[in-house]
């Protein structure tokens, strides 16, 4: 091997590290700002603009110019200068990137009351989710259909994970059974939950997990509006 040639390889592995620790450390509050911005420019390009500035996100969106600029750099996305971001490609990037155009399959484990909801809720598969599958211990729930969702005893939750290739599982079960489902979720291969418990849940194994506790929003409303 030449030494020009070594020195290309070696360039190549750098840059190819760089990308992997730029997406590494993607900053949360950057990947929770993303979504305003695809929504907004989302509305524009229904609405036949063209084009849009940091300046005019930040007025809608209500977050600093500057900051937006920085957050979609993060993700190669850069402007022109006095002209802005292409709304069309900008939307493109941006759901490409948070992987609302690609499906994926879920579990909805719990289906009752909040369980149900989540799986009518169509709009969901906008956003990439396909729950395929319901699980519960309720007799009154177990096999009927939600939505033309099937609903399965939660002990059938290993051989349809065989089944189905689900890899996300929507926990909306009692708090005092959360961390047992979320054991029996991780032996049978999911690899993602998305909590709605307000339980902590503590997995075993190198699982992705998102809390997201409606209760706790609620008490953060409760006392913002008492100040």
């Amino acid at each position: 091997m030449t030494t020009s040639t070594k020195q290309s390889y070696e360039r190549n592995d750098m840059k190819s590290e760089s990308n992997n620790q730029s997406k590494t450390l993607l900053p949360e509050p950057t990947l929770r700002r993303l979504p305003w911005y695809l929504a907004y420019v989302s509305q524009l390009r229904r609405s036949g603009v063209e084009t849009v500035s940091s300046t005019q996100i930040a007025k809608e969106i209500c977050v600093d110019a500057s900051q937006i600029a920085k957050d979609l750099s993060f993700v190669a996305i850069r402007g022109k200068t006095r002209i802005g971001y292409d709304v069309a490609e900008l939307e493109k990037q941006l759901s490409d990137f948070l992987g609302f155009k690609q499906t994926h399959k879920a579990f909805m484990i719990g289906a009752g009351s909040l369980g149900g909801a989540l799986i009518q809720d169509r709009g969901l598969m906008q956003y990439g989710l396909n729950i395929v599958a319901g699980f519960d211990i309720d007799e009154k729930v177990v096999g009927k259909t939600i939505n033309g969702v099937p609903i399965f005893h939660i002990d059938e939750i290993k051989r349809q994970q065989a089944l189905y290739g689900a890899k996300i599982a929507v926990l909306a079960v009692p708090v005092e059974c959360a961390q047992q489902v979320t054991d029996r979720v991780i032996e049978a291969g999911l690899k993602a939950i998305w909590n709605f418990t307000p339980y902590r849940i503590k997995p075993n194994k190198e699982i992705v997990v998102q809390n997201t506790s409606i209760y706790a929003h609620l008490a953060l409303m409760y006392n913002r509006m008492r100040e």
